[in-house]
């Protein structure tokens, strides 16, 4: 059985296939040839595209030529079956042109760089040579046109140096008559300098004499000044001395007259309104005595402040407060930054004692108790400016002195047996004024009770 061979090449496509140019191909041909495969890319299945140019198939025409022209160039030299499928398409595009390159005739009319790329693509007989003199036609046109934009340019260039000689002509003609003013108005200038000089010299001479009698009147002025200042401090040492010695006058009779008084009067007013409360308490007649009082028995003892506490039910409830203000004479005593900082520490300290403050009075206008309200003012430089409200007594701790020093004193002030109750959360506090006999109280308590003020 004779075997079959396979078809021998065409003439034309054997010389078309050995047929290589001789340099690059004209940048003016490369992009024509660039942008019909760019145009012609999405006609191309995807399968038969090579590998490298399926990245830009979703780009439009423009994208693909833009970005792909390497790809697409390196593509149509290497891959002779994606140069056919564009060939092809050249082919059904311009038929007319594609007729009289295979039949070895270039249309005149065409232009030269649409020639060169569908040769390039089709590679018929001779392809080279079309693309090389499609090449060299586009470098004389461009040298011709590049010659006449350079004629052009040397023509405008004159005209501009002919102007430019014109316009500095003019403007040195202009510069030679403001120089001449110039020096006209210099001449005029040093004339009226010499005058200025003359008359600074005299002036300056008017001054050393004007500041020489300013110096003698200031020495004299200092030594008088410095007499009146002395004269002024010893009367000022005197009048604080005079003060100093009547304020301790004054403090010592006044501790010395009312203190004991005052303190003798609370307690007097503390069992009488004791043995009152008592006896509305039991509900007893006002008789001196009964058969019963001389029968021996061991009485119940009064209730103190600490008493109180044991029919509280928390250690913070607020009716154990309550009770504590109702015993007679009661005196509240308050550890005011103490209970704002525990219960609304985010306000401003203006408004924390504000709001204190007013919660406090309304208290004791319910309770008819002592409430004293204690502030820390060692750190201040002047006396917080405040109006207090009514039945709140509002105090604040001395210059180098705290809140806590200052509570213990109103505690150790108040005589033995009257109702004291301190509030503060501080242990120390606590713990000195309940030497001291007084009830201290957590500040929650207090807190919780002024919510239901």
């Amino acid at each position: 059985m004779p075997t079959s061979t396979p078809d021998a090449p065409a003439p034309a496509e054997s010389e078309a296939a050995v047929e290589q140019l001789d340099r690059p191909l004209p940048e003016g041909v490369r992009r024509r040839v660039v942008g019909i495969a760019a145009d012609a890319l999405s006609a191309v299945p995807l399968a038969e595209l090579p590998s490298r140019l399926r990245p830009y198939a979703k780009f439009t025409p423009v994208q693909r030529a833009k970005r792909g022209a390497t790809a697409i160039a390196a593509a149509l030299e290497t891959e002779p079956a994606f140069r056919s499928r564009i060939a092809e398409r050249v082919r059904q595009g311009q038929p007319d042109l594609v007729s009289a390159l295979e039949s070895g005739v270039v249309p005149a009319a065409a232009d030269p760089q649409d020639i060169a790329a569908v040769a390039y693509l089709l590679r018929p007989a001779g392809w080279s040579k079309l693309v090389g003199d499609a090449g060299e036609e586009v470098e004389r046109a461009e040298s011709e046109g590049a010659a006449a934009e350079a004629a052009r340019l040397v023509e405008k260039l004159q005209a501009e140096l002919s102007a430019l000689r014109d316009a500095s002509r003019a403007e040195s003609d202009r510069s030679r008559v403001e120089l001449d003013e110039v020096r006209r108005d210099r001449d005029s200038l040093r004339r009226k300098l010499r005058s200025l000089e003359a008359d600074t010299k005299r002036a300056e001479a008017a001054t050393r004499k004007v500041a020489a009698e300013l110096e003698a009147l200031r020495a004299s002025g200092a030594t008088e000044r410095g007499a009146v200042d002395s004269e002024v401090r010893r009367l000022k040492h005197r009048v604080a001395e005079a003060e100093s010695a009547l304020e301790a006058a004054k403090r010592a009779s006044r501790e010395g007259r009312s203190a004991e008084d005052i303190r003798l009067r609370l307690l007097l007013d503390v069992v009488l309104q004791g043995a009152q409360g008592l006896q509305r308490e039991l509900g007893l007649p006002p008789l001196s005595g009964r058969p019963a009082d001389s029968v021996e028995a061991v009485a119940p003892a009064t209730a103190s402040p600490h008493d109180v506490a044991r029919r509280a039910l928390d250690a913070d409830d607020p009716a154990l407060l309550d009770q504590l203000l109702a015993l007679p004479q009661t005196h509240l005593v308050v550890d005011g930054y103490n209970v704002t900082k525990s219960g609304y520490p985010t306000l401003p300290l203006e408004k924390q004692r504000a709001r204190l403050l007013n919660g406090l009075s309304m208290l004791a206008a319910h309770s008819r108790a002592e409430v004293t309200c204690v502030f820390d003012g060692k750190d201040l430089d002047a006396p917080v400016p405040m109006a207090p409200p009514r039945g709140v007594r509002v105090l604040f701790s001395r210059s180098g002195e705290t809140a806590d020093e200052l509570i213990r004193r109103l505690v150790r002030a108040e005589p033995e047996g009257r109702p004291v109750v301190v509030v503060s959360t501080d242990r120390e506090v606590a713990d000195g004024v309940r030497k001291a006999g007084a009830r201290p109280v957590p500040s929650a308590m207090l807190l919780r009770r002024l919510v239901r003020t």
